[in-house]
């Protein structure tokens, strides 16, 4: 059974990324469906998958994470305009079937992810 699954670590200060936004967009075209929005966890994770089984379908996604709030929140020192503030992944979805997991490795200077497992 397929899913999506993500979680966040916070690189500048070696930890998980906890209470991040995260909101799951479904893209067709010039369409964007919103689909979910949730709170990571302690772990920096959701606590449940953002998709699985037959809501996860082959497909354009976009997920987008409340970076610069959560920098706020914890006192972070950040010019106005944030550098990075909300940090938007897409990416496309081939196989329903598979395992896909997005994660997010995010500063209030940079961030970076990749297919993980």
């Amino acid at each position: 059974m397929g899913k999506l699954t993500t979680h966040v670590l916070d690189t500048a200060n070696g930890r998980p990324g906890a209470g991040i936004k995260v909101e799951l967009f479904a893209l067709s075209g010039d369409t964007r469906r919103a689909l979910k929005s949730t709170l990571t966890n302690s772990d920096g994770r959701c606590d449940q998958p953002l998709l699985e089984g037959d809501a996860l379908v082959a497909g354009e996604y976009e997920l987008v994470f409340g970076a610069g709030d959560y920098f706020a929140s914890i006192g972070a020192k950040v010019p106005e305009p944030r550098f990075v503030d909300r940090v938007v992944l897409r990416f496309g979805v081939a196989d329903p079937a598979a395992h896909y997991h997005v994660p997010l490795l995010v500063s209030p200077w940079s961030y970076s992810t990749y297919r993980g497992s």
